[in-house]
């Protein structure tokens, strides 16, 4: 078949579009708040990017700069993946490593949760798509890209203006505005995700204890807390 041909042409864009699919990143907690509306990104993704380009991509588009912060995926079946942004060792015990894990094993439909940052607990329900014919399909070799967004995004230490402190963050409780949400994190569900993940043996983040990374500058209160060992 030749090549340029329409016929070899939509061969070939249907061969891509096997290869990608779209991600939505919905905002749903950070610093004790629940967000509502949920701002959110559209991410179009390859199949061979890992999950920590991923993560990586969601922070850049969510407006986030300190980046020197644990990050962790959570499956719907409560597989855990982790890594740590300064240093090279291995994934956390009993997590899998983000740098290897490829998004390959995700379906359309999948739903499964990302959290930035284990003490701030910004956390995200994600949810897989179809990819989006009408954009400019990634390589493996590009980062996945934001596509579309919406909302208002927070401010990732509660600063209004260039010279304000960090503020502490609020201790948050239960809220009517996660009951929509799959059960993938304590809090989430009608009835909290909780005992059925406390049964299972699948841990909160605020249950980490990992390595304390560099300082960076000065005394910070909010990484001071989601540092602590």
């Amino acid at each position: 078949m030749d090549r340029g041909s329409p016929c070899s042409q939509a061969s070939r864009r249907a061969a891509t579009l096997d290869s990608v699919f779209s991600i939505r990143v919905e905002l749903v907690t950070g610093r004790g708040r629940d967000y509502w509306p949920r701002p959110g990104r559209i991410f179009t993704t390859h199949r061979k990017h890992t999950f920590a380009q991923l993560a990586e991509a969601i922070d850049i588009a969510l407006g986030r700069w300190d980046l020197a912060h644990l990050r962790m995926f959570v499956l719907a079946d409560g597989v855990e993946m982790s890594w740590s942004p300064w240093r090279d060792g291995p994934a956390f015990p009993g997590t899998r490593d983000g740098r290897c894990s490829r998004l390959d094993e995700l379906i359309v439909g999948t739903v499964f949760a990302y959290v930035f940052d284990l003490g701030e607990d910004w956390a995200h329900l994600c949810t897989v798509g179809p990819p989006d014919a009408s954009v400019a399909m990634p390589l493996p070799s590009q980062p996945p890209r934001p596509d579309r967004g919406w909302g208002n995004l927070p401010d990732q230490y509660g600063r209004h203006h260039p010279d304000d402190r960090a503020s502490a963050a609020v201790p948050r409780g239960s809220s009517a505005l996660l009951n929509d949400l799959p059960s993938i994190l304590p809090s989430w569900g009608p009835h909290g995700g909780g005992p059925r993940r406390r049964a299972a043996g699948i841990r909160s983040p605020q249950q980490w204890r990992p390595l304390n990374p560099p300082r960076r500058g000065g005394s910070d209160p909010t990484r001071q807390r989601s540092e602590a060992p």
